[in-house]
């Protein structure tokens, strides 16, 4: 199921057999692949760790957790499945004597077929080999192809030994998952005409290139990219006044978590104006240590973005330092301080986002202001509020929710919960798609609606019988129905 000595025409001629095999499979079988990978990935976490930690330097007490999220979910993948609505199974019956008359109708969700998955640098399981984008593609019946990040290449490669003796063993197709390596190798995945859908999680440019790849092709195809989010959160002047020691704190620990490289990482806080926030802000993180970067490339990158803020005339560095060589010594905190005025004059520089352990806090002058400069923040995967009880914010909480895909109260966004109702996702650049990555409805980025007139019932998934045999949630006839 993954070799290197296959050519990439040859992984994905058996990618499209394997998936069409597994679309035939029942939910059952796939839900115990995923299952059966979820179990050899736990047997093996301590070695896993140990090779992602030395690639990574993320540590191990973060990776072990990773290990548990990552065969979490693919249990969660393996619940939705079984449960049975994913399908979104509709039913309509023939109604012969109205005006028109209508046809009996059935509408079922399914699989797209070959996937290619792009792996992350900065969650080395939970968004790489066997990580979401994979468990939610195989979870629907479809194949996958899995694209090593160089960040990681050696814990790719037993991670996807992992998972392949283990669909093996469970019965799966031969073909079900495969793993490449290399920039071009990439490239070509994407281009290959058996290839139906890209999941991708990394940079803005490296996620623009391919996806205009996809869609430039003669038959262009979904891709599913998360580029780059901000992340704004906006502090109002009443929960400053209430809770200001401890929203610094919070703060402090969210921004400089993993050396800042969450996808969520609170890139911008909105402050009220004229207070010290800033000088909170900045004692509270400057014990906090220095980490070493995923890659060296990250690490080059870190204090060449801290440069760029600082170079702008009204950006003030309150806590830390922009001269810092974090390719040696690792990354240290930056504070940075400017005004919502300088924003919106300098918004191309100043609304970029810097992975690394550093936060842009931006003082707003009233709530005119405050609109106005948030509607310069590009898409983001999530915004957050503070405020106090009783504080009119609907106005407020609109306009969040129309930059990103999740609204926070009272929290902080690093930290994505695996679960049914979870949105990891939203307007671009954060994503190319309305869907989400994360959660159980991650599944929908994968499949395609089919309809299906007058057929017999022979012809028909089980899921569109009109006796239920799955027992699974449908819609019939206009009424939701539940087993």
């Amino acid at each position: 199921m993954t070799t290197a000595t296959l050519s990439l025409s040859e992984l994905t001629s058996a990618a499209t057999e394997a998936a069409r095999l597994s679309a035939a499979a029942t939910d059952a079988d796939r839900a115990a692949w995923l299952t059966a990978v979820a179990d050899a990935l736990d047997a093996n976490a301590a070695e896993l760790v140990e090779i992602a930690d030395a690639e990574t330097s993320l540590g191990s007490v973060r990776l072990t957790g990773e290990v548990a999220r990552t065969t979490g979910q693919l249990r969660l993948f393996a619940r939705v499945i079984t449960e049975g609505s994913y399908l979104e199974a509709i039913i309509d019956h023939a109604d012969p004597g109205s005006t028109p008359p209508k046809p009996d109708l059935r509408r079922i969700l399914k699989p797209i077929g070959p996937v290619a998955v792009f792996s992350a640098s900065n969650f080395p399981f939970a968004f790489s080999v066997a990580g979401g984008d994979t468990a939610s593609a195989l979870a629907v019946g479809c194949s996958v192809i899995v694209k090593a990040h160089s960040g990681h290449v050696r814990l790719s490669e037993r991670t996807a030994e992992i998972v392949a003796d283990a669909l093996r063993a469970a019965g799966a197709p031969d073909g079900l998952f495969a793993l490449v390596s290399g920039r071009e190798v990439g490239t070509a995945l994407v281009q290959d005409p058996a290839i139906k859908a890209v999941g991708f999680t990394g940079s803005i440019p490296g996620g623009r290139a391919l996806f205009d790849l996809a869609t430039s092709r003669p038959d262009p195809i979904p891709f599913y990219g998360e580029l780059g989010s901000l992340n704004p959160v906006v502090i109002t002047p009443a929960a400053l006044a209430e809770r200001g020691a401890e929203l610094a704190a919070g703060l402090a620990g969210s921004f400089t978590l993993g050396a800042g490289q969450f996808c969520t990482k609170p890139g911008l806080v909105f402050i009220p104006a004229g207070t010290s926030f800033a000088a909170e802000v900045a004692e509270a993180s400057k014990d906090k240590p220095a980490h070493g970067m995923l890659t060296s490339r990250i690490a080059d990158a870190y204090p060449e973005g801290l440069r760029s803020f600082a170079a702008v005339e009204g950006v003030d560095v309150v806590g830390g330092t922009v001269d810092q060589d974090a390719a040696a010594n690792g990354a240290a905190p930056v504070v940075f301080s400017t005004t919502a005025a300088k924003v919106l004059e300098r918004p191309e520089q100043l609304l970029e986002e810097c992975f690394g352990p550093t936060t842009m806090l931006i003082e707003y002058t009233d709530r005119d202001e405050l609109s106005a400069v948030l509607a310069k923040v590009p898409g983001s995967l999530t915004a957050t509020l503070h405020a106090e009880p009783g504080e009119d914010t609907a106005q407020l909480v609109e306009q969040l929710s129309g930059l990103a895909g999740r609204v926070l109260f009272a929290g902080w966004p690093t930290g994505v919960a695996v679960n049914w109702a979870q949105q990891h996702g939203g307007p671009y650049p954060a994503t190319t798609s309305l869907f989400t990555s994360v959660g159980a409805t991650a599944v929908r980025r994968f499949q395609r609606p089919v309809a299906y007139q007058d057929a017999p019932e022979t012809a028909l998934h089980p899921a569109l019988h009109d006796s239920n045999p799955l027992g699974i949630p449908r819609r019939v006839d206009g009424e939701l129905q539940l087993p």
